[in-house]
C-alpha cells in the first residue's frame, strides 16, 4: 500500500471520527456525567466493535445487509430496543448520587465496555459505511484485498480510540465543575437517557 494512500485515508478518518455521530456523541455524555475512565473504556468497547465490522466489510459478509431488507431490519431494531433500554436504565436512577469510586469500578467498566461493544455491532450502518469507505483506499494491484482492508479497518481503529478518548476527556473535563453540585448529576442523567433515546430513533429512521 502506498504511503500517499494511507496517509488520506488517515486525515480521512480524522475528519470522519470528530464529526458528530451517535458514538462519539454517546462516549462525550460518558465522559460529562462519568469520569475520563468511563469515556476511554466505553470508546474501547465501541472499537472492539469495529473488529467485527471491518472482519465482515474485508469479506464481504456486509454485503448481506446491503442486499437483504430483513437482515438490516432485524439488527437495526435490536440496536434501537438496546439503546432505548439503557436510556430507560439512565433515566431509572437519575436521582442516585454519583459516586467515582462505584462507577469506576472494576464491574462497572466491565459493563460500560460491553455497552459500547454491542451499541457498535448492532448498527449495521456501521457495516454498510465501512463496505463503502474503505474500498476506496485499497490498490488490487497492491495485493490481498481483504488483508489491505483490515489494514485500513485497524488504522481507523486507532485513530477512532484517540478522538473518541480526547473528546471524553475534554468532556469530563468541562463538566467537572458542574458535577460538584449533587443537583446536577440528576440532570446529567436526564441529558444521557435523551441523546440515548434521540440515536435510537435516528438509527430507527435509518435506511439501507
Amino acid at each position: 500500500m502506498e504511503l500517499a494512500n494511507i496517509l488520506l485515508f488517515i486525515g480521512a478518518s480524522f475528519l470522519l471520527c470528530l464529526a458528530p455521530g451517535p458514538d462519539n456523541i454517546y462516549v462525550l455524555t460518558q465522559g460529562m456525567t462519568r469520569s475520563k475512565k468511563a469515556a476511554i473504556v466505553t470508546t474501547l468497547g465501541l472499537c472492539s466493535g469495529l473488529v467485527l465490522h471491518t472482519s465482515a466489510a474485508a469479506f464481504g459478509i456486509t454485503m448481506i445487509f446491503q442486499t437483504s431488507q430483513v437482515a438490516f431490519d432485524i439488527v437495526k431494531y435490536l440496536g434501537v430496543a438496546y439503546l432505548l433500554y439503557i436510556a430507560y436504565q439512565a433515566f431509572k436512577y437519575r436521582n442516585e448520587p454519583l459516586d467515582l469510586t462505584t462507577q469506576n469500578s472494576a464491574q462497572e467498566l466491565k459493563k460500560l465496555y460491553i455497552k459500547g461493544f454491542i451499541m457498535n455491532i448492532l448498527n449495521p450502518k456501521v457495516s454498510i459505511f465501512f463496505l463503502a469507505f474503505l474500498p476506496q483506499f485499497v490498490n488490487p494491484a497492491a495485493g490481498s484485498v481483504p488483508l489491505q482492508m483490515i489494514i485500513l479497518g485497524a488504522i481507523f481503529m486507532v485513530m477512532t480510540i484517540v478522538v473518541f478518548s480526547s473528546i471524553g476527556v475534554a468532556g469530563n473535563l468541562l463538566s467537572a465543575k458542574l458535577l460538584e453540585k449533587p443537583s446536577i448529576v440528576k440532570y446529567m442523567n436526564i441529558l444521557t437517557s435523551f441523546v440515548l433515546v434521540s440515536l435510537g430513533i435516528k438509527l430507527a429512521l435509518a435506511e439501507r
